[in-house]
């Protein structure tokens, strides 16, 4: 108790911090849904890259990276900040300046002005399933951390973990969230290099054998995980770029450059915090060993910081982890809420696009003033079933790792096809190919995690189907099976429908250029 304490006194400061500037920035709102949902499309190159890199680095990526390591391997926990530093990377290369130039709110935007109405409410059902899951994956951390320091039960740290993000995120929208995780990020990078330095010159680092970042079996061979590996590394770098956080961030800078420079140095401070967890977490065995403390069911890096080091740097730690687990679930919450308000309740703001492009709001509904209010408001009313439903299924399936690489998985499967499509190669992109692409994709990858027995080596408790023919060897092979499905659906359909599209096209735009009669 006597460490227990100061502990739990430094986490209750740092998340009184965290909520007194979520809501004093909150008055930069100003009832103004683009300031809320984008932050006014003004964000700096230092508040963008915070953001993005805060965002990008979640519990999952710390504390579920450690926990992987511990069981399977270096690779195996490793390829969490691998693969979102991937993304970011990729993001910045290709697709933040043509993104931040299109002047969109939420990323399901994009797929209403390419390819129409119904493919706008099919994306953003994909992205609210998913981003469920991601919530979910920091309320878990969040739960743990709560039951093991405050002695809650767990139930009741989810849920006071999901209030508190809900409170300021709500207030302020992404104003609040981006001056937060400036706080978040900083805290993660200090207390991540903090540890690794103390474990290195205190314990030192070991190895324990075909576990670390040189035994190449976890790349190569199925035995050891490679699969799995790979999938992670692949799901996070390539579907977490249609995700509507990272997208938010990128419609929120500045400037194209602005978005473009955010994300690569996003990616190297995912690189520069994430990994530093992946070394000590080799080490964390020996250690606990050394010292004579077990784990048991605990997660080990949590035992760590209770008995291995100072009482200051398992505050910094567990304030970093905290942080990721705030960052991630208020841009999950805005994100999502903005989605379910604007995409699917279908409440617009003009965005500068060519009026032909979106739909207006309706001007005659009394519950506030201007369409901007309405976004506004009823925005934050969709944040209470998006946090409720992250707290269900936290509930569900405790695991921290599995529910990010399972929400990116969905999403890579049903999304990135006609999102590149479409940005790359819009005299391809037809609506037919892209609904057909994401109804194959998402049903191939729902259908393969309900007739896997472990999804990323986790037994799936959330909804399995037993059956002979599916066993855990093939664990990681639904993450290259779903997408490919997408790209070859996209592409036959595409292919068929094409010229069609091309003429309703013309004709309507032909349409909309004769002049009215008198």
């Amino acid at each position: 108790m006597d460490v227990v304490t100061p502990i739990v006194i430094g986490l209750i400061g740092i998340v009184v911090v965290m909520l007194g500037v979520g809501f004093y920035v909150s008055r930069k709102v100003k009832g103004d849904s683009v300031n809320y949902i984008v932050a006014g499309r003004g964000l700096i190159l230092p508040l963008a890259a915070a953001t993005l890199m805060a965002q990008s680095l979640d519990s999952n990526a710390t504390l579920g990276n450690t926990d992987l390591v511990a069981a399977a391997g270096f690779w195996a926990g490793a390829a969490l900040p691998i693969g979102l530093a991937t993304c970011l990377f990729l993001t910045g290369l290709f697709f933040a300046k043509p993104m931040n130039r299109m002047d969109l709110v939420t990323l399901p935007d994009f797929y209403r002005r390419k390819y129409g109405r119904v493919v706008e409410v099919l994306s953003s059902g994909v992205m609210l399933l998913a981003y469920a899951f991601l919530l979910a994956g920091n309320l878990v951390a969040g739960g743990y951390l709560f039951q093991i320091f405050l002695g809650f039960d767990y139930t009741i740290g989810v849920v006071a973990i999901a209030a508190i993000i809900f409170s300021y995120t709500v207030a302020g929208g992404l104003f609040s969230v981006a001056y937060t995780d400036v706080i978040q990020a900083g805290i993660a990078l200090v207390g991540s290099l903090a540890l690794i330095v103390y474990v290195a010159t205190h314990y030192g680092l070991t190895v324990p054998s075909g576990m670390g970042p040189t035994a190449f079996g976890q790349l190569t061979n199925p035995a050891q995980g490679a699969y799995i590996n790979w999938a992670s590394i692949i799901a996070l770098g390539l579907g977490d770029i249609v995700a509507i956080d990272f997208m938010e961030r990128v419609f929120a800078a500045d400037s194209p450059e602005t978005a473009q420079k955010a994300c690569f140095i996003g990616s190297a401070g995912t690189l520069i915090i994430g990994i530093p967890f992946s070394v000590v977490a080799l080490s964390m065995p020996s250690i606990l060993s050394s010292i004579g403390v077990q784990s048991g069911s605990e997660a080990m890096l949590y035992t760590l910081l209770q008995t291995g080091v100072p009482t200051w740097l398992a505050v910094l730690v567990l304030g970093g982890i905290v942080a990721a687990s705030f960052s991630t679930g208020d841009g999950a919450i805005l994100g999502t809420s903005a989605v379910l308000a604007r995409n699917v309740v279908g409440i617009r703001v003009d965005e500068n696009a060519p009026e032909d492009e979106h739909e207006a709001a309706d001007a005659d509904d009394d519950l506030v003033d201007t369409d901007a209010d309405k976004l506004l408001t009823t925005t934050r009313i969709m944040a209470v079933p998006v946090t409720v439903l992250g707290v269900f299924f936290a509930l569900q399936v405790a695991q921290t790792g599995m529910l990010l690489l399972l929400a990116f998985d969905v999403m890579l499967a049903a999304l990135l096809v006609p999102f590149v499509f479409g940005l790359f190669k819009p005299d391809f992109a037809t609506r037919q190919a892209a609904l057909a692409s994401i109804v194959t994709g998402s049903i191939t990858r729902l259908v393969l995690f309900a007739l896997v027995p472990t999804t990323y080596a986790i037994p799936n408790t959330l909804l399995y189907i037993q059956n002979p023919w599916f066993t855990a060897a093939f664990d990681g092979l639904p993450t290259f099976i779903a997408p490919a499905v997408a790209l070859v659906t996209y592409v036959g359909v595409a292919a068929v429908t094409e010229d069609a599209e091309v003429e309703r096209t013309s004709r309507a735009r032909t349409a909309a250029a004769e002049p009215m009669d008198d």
